[in-house]
């Protein structure tokens, strides 16, 4: 059995590529997604996946974590770069709503995630790409939205921690559910529960590397392996 790591952020280690993919290899993760933040990431992470064609894959997106540094001039030249992307790219990703941290909750704040997220999700629709979509404390908001885009291609909900009820209507609207170290954690017992109710083609594994380390290695970078 082979795995296809669903989420990372491998542009984030300071480690050599070729050794963060040959431990992924050894450990039989076969493919990987990296997904973008921000602009300043679009040249860093194709020029990454280039280096190893069908292996390698990402996702081109600006992450609603970082909401106030996006600008429209981001997204004209997210525009750009999907236009003319490589077969390596895969996804509009990491696109979708904060809802946790309260600094990014303002009017003017929440409207720019909207309206940002809104955008993003036409892009996906214009280029017919699937996206990988981020969502704390927002999986109503978030429903609406992709409710409304109808995209020909749906995607994943990224570490997903909220109810069965919003995960089955996310299945329901032909999106999958992303499955990470968060489960292996005691107080995960509802998350447990949820995954363990829904059907396992709806399930997609990710690591969120180096982010959501599995329970004994707190404190340590997470890896594809």
């Amino acid at each position: 059995m082979t795995f296809f790591d669903t989420h990372t952020h491998l542009d984030y280690f300071a480690e050599p590529l070729a050794q963060l993919v040959a431990n992924a290899q050894a450990a039989k993760v076969e493919k990987i997604l990296i997904t973008a933040v921000s602009e300043k990431d679009f040249k860093t992470i194709e020029k990454m996946t280039a280096l190893y064609p069908n292996r390698l894959y990402y996702g081109l997106g600006l992450h609603p974590l970082y909401i106030q540094q996006h600008t429209e001039t981001d997204l004209i030249l997210l525009d750009q770069a999907l236009a003319n992307r490589p077969p390596s790219c895969t996804a509009v990703a990491e696109i979708g709503l904060e809802r946790a941290k309260t600094e990014l909750l303002s009017n003017a704040l929440w409207r720019k995630q909207c309206d940002f997220l809104d955008a993003q999700l036409q892009l996906a629709k214009q280029y017919n790409l699937p996206v990988n979509l981020h969502s704390r404390k927002s999986h109503e908001q978030l429903f609406t939205f992709l409710k409304r885009a109808q995209l020909p291609k749906c995607g994943v909900v990224h570490g997903f921690s909220g109810s069965y009820d919003q995960a089955k209507r996310f299945v329901d609207l032909g999106y999958k559910i992303g499955v990470g170290g968060v489960i292996s954690y005691a107080r995960a017992n509802k998350t447990r529960q949820v995954i363990s109710r829904l059907p396992l083609d709806s399930l997609l594994l990710e690591t969120d590397s180096p982010d959501m380390p599995v329970f004994g290695f707190q404190g340590h970078p997470n890896r594809p392996e």
